[in-house]
C-alpha cells in the first residue's frame, strides 16, 4: 500500500475558500477510479508555513495510483475545476510513500 501526499502551500487569506474547493474536488475524484482510494484533506494547525493544504489518498499500488491520477485528469468536469484551485495556490509538492505495517 502506497500514501500519496499532495502539498499545497495556499496564497495567504485563501486557506477556506481552498478547502472548500477541494472538497468539491474531492467529489468529482470519487466519480473516476481515483475516488476508490481513501482520500482526506489536512490542514496546518500551525506553522511555518501557515495555509498549508494536503491532499491524502491511499493505493494498493503505484501502478493503481497513476491509473487513477490519469482518469481524474481526463475527466472534464476535473478540467474545469482545477484552474480555480491552482489560482488559489502559490507552490505544491508531492510525497509519495510505502506503508509499513
Amino acid at each position: 500500500m502506497i500514501v500519496v501526499r499532495d502539498i499545497f502551500q495556499i496564497k495567504f487569506g485563501q486557506s477556506k475558500e481552498a478547502s472548500t474547493l477541494w472538497k468539491q474536488g474531492i467529489a468529482i475524484a470519487k466519480k473516476t477510479p481515483f475516488g476508490s482510494g481513501n482520500i482526506r484533506i489536512l490542514t496546518d494547525l500551525a506553522g511555518p508555513p501557515y495555509y498549508t493544504l494536503i491532499l491524502e489518498s491511499s493505493f494498493d499500488s503505484v501502478s493503481q495510483w497513476e491509473k487513477s491520477s490519469e482518469a481524474v485528469r481526463a475527466n472534464a468536469e476535473w478540467k474545469a475545476w482545477y484552474p480555480k484551485v491552482a489560482a488559489l495556490t502559490e507552490h505544491g509538492r508531492r510525497e509519495i510513500l510505502s506503508v509499513i505495517e
